[in-house]
């Protein structure tokens, strides 16, 4: 096989998919929480007329326009590497699941094409009940594009519905593939990391203000909402995290077994908190964990036994290093979560929250920790199925394009030069608009200045 400064094509295009995948996997996930938290500011304006709502939804609005583009730009380069990088898993897999894409379109991004000029620049032009059912539908629109891709991906990792014909899967059960056997739990796992993620960049955009003394009324309405759907969502996580991990160790055991660092299967396994996987010696090294914690979690036994990584044919393992440290960074991020939460809520109760600055200061930094457990939880997905890019039915290996490394190559360092400069532009324009924060406009129901018409009144 032809390699470039010794990698070959193969290594080249998951890196260069795993590179843009968690660039854009930020954005939508941002858009997803946002555009829910908007339509929710906005109902409470609609209902209570409060102009500082109204302001906070203009404000995030605006943060959501970047963010939302930089979703879609990011999400054009994914499917145009489907075609150079990966024509063979198009060939092979796009009977079953690229419909699925088109599903997308036709629900999701005609729902958002349809509302999103009204959300973006209707304020003054069109009714206050109208733009606030347009950003009700636009957050339905993200929602379901989540919903679709999750169902694409999820079929990857347990399909059903299909059969092979020549060595090409061909549909059978348009139902059995979209709701396929991991599907529910794993998009209810990733909708729930979307709001909390967003829910935490909220929280920590109030305290910010909260500490310098801006914005009083809109900073403690974000710090109160952004606290109040951490503390419910964060535990639902876990226990939606649980019910995740039973059905990914009744479908993907070799995964389960990498995220566990799990080896021999012989006996009950512990719950190893830190090891280094040894995968040569196939076995861990300076390893720390509980006995029989891990048998408890998994099997909800603590002498029950679930297959282990020398159950499965070295060929057949994923990558075991990161699986392992990915998982724990994702669960250590949602326990941390938790605590922050209850803490707030705590001392809301107490009535000491603002006045707390040894929470509220670590908490203006807090910000990016959701993005951060959505790439390790990902990283954990993607990396913990291989080798197969379809589990069971395509390895990774036998699904790249006949492209040369060099060609590969080249377009990473591309790839990698552009996003840096647009991204990095789009990140900072958001930074500079969080900085001054939220404006209120002084008659929210105005019509837009104009010069006077002859047919207009004295």
């Amino acid at each position: 096989m032809e390699t470039f400064a010794g990698v070959d094509a193969t290594l080249f295009a998951r890196i260069q998919f795993a590179f843009t995948v968690s660039f854009h996997i930020i954005f939508p996930a941002f858009s997803i929480g946002l555009s829910a938290f908007i339509a929710t500011l906005e109902v409470r304006w609609l209902r209570s007329g409060e102009q500082y709502l109204h302001t906070l939804a203009r404000f995030w609005t605006k943060i959501f326009a970047v963010s939302f583009a930089m979703g879609v730009v990011s999400g054009i380069v994914m499917e145009y590497q489907l075609g150079t990088n990966w024509s063979r898993f198009s060939e092979i897999i796009g009977p079953a699941i690229g419909p699925l894409f088109g599903y997308e379109v036709l629900t999701a991004f005609f729902l958002e094409a349809s509302f999103l000029g009204i959300m973006l620049f209707g304020w003054n032009r069109v009714p206050p009940w109208l733009h606030t059912l347009a950003s009700i539908m636009v957050a339905v629109g993200t929602a379901l594009s989540g919903f679709w891709i999750l169902a694409a991906n999820s079929w990857m990792h347990t399909p059903a519905g299909f059969e092979m014909r020549n060595g090409i899967a061909y549909p059978l059960d348009w139902w059995a593939i979209i709701f396929n056997p991991s599907f529910p739990y794993r998009f209810t796992h990733m909708m729930i990391a979307t709001y909390l993620t967003t829910s935490l960049v909220v929280l920590a955009t109030g305290a910010r203000y909260v500490l310098a003394g801006k914005f009083e009324r809109e900073a403690r309405t974000m710090v109160h909402m952004g606290l109040g759907m951490l503390a419910v969502l964060a535990p639902l996580q876990i226990l939606v995290g649980d019910l995740h991990g039973l059905n990914t160790s009744k479908h993907q055991p070799a995964k389960v077994a990498a995220m566990e660092a799990h080896w021999d299967s012989s006996h009950p396994a512990p719950l190893v908190l830190f090891a280094w996987p040894d995968e040569k010696a196939e076995r861990n090294i300076a390893e720390i964990s509980i006995p029989k914690l891990g048998s408890l979690i998994i099997t909800h036994d603590p002498n029950g036994k679930f297959p282990g990584l020398l159950d499965f044919a070295p060929e057949d393992r994923p990558p075991v290093k990161p699986v392992f440290f990915m998982f724990r960074v994702m669960v250590g991020i949602g326990l941390l979560l938790l605590a922050i939460g209850f803490t707030g809520v705590y001392l809301w109760w107490r009535k000491r929250l603002f006045s707390a600055t040894w929470f509220l200061k670590p908490l203006g930094y807090a910000w990016p920790l959701g993005f951060i457990a959505i790439i390790a939880g990902w990283i954990v997905t993607e990396v913990g199925r291989q080798p197969w890019i379809a589990y069971g039915i395509l390895r990774t290996a036998d699904a790249t394009s006949p492209v040369a490394a060099s060609t590969v190559a080249i377009s990473l360092a591309l790839f990698v030069l552009v996003y840096f400069v647009v991204f990095s532009i789009g990140i900072f324009y958001i930074y500079r608009m969080l900085r001054r924060g939220p404006k209120p406009v002084e008659d929210p129901n105005a019509l837009p200045n104009r010069p006077l018409s002859a047919g207009d009144p004295a």
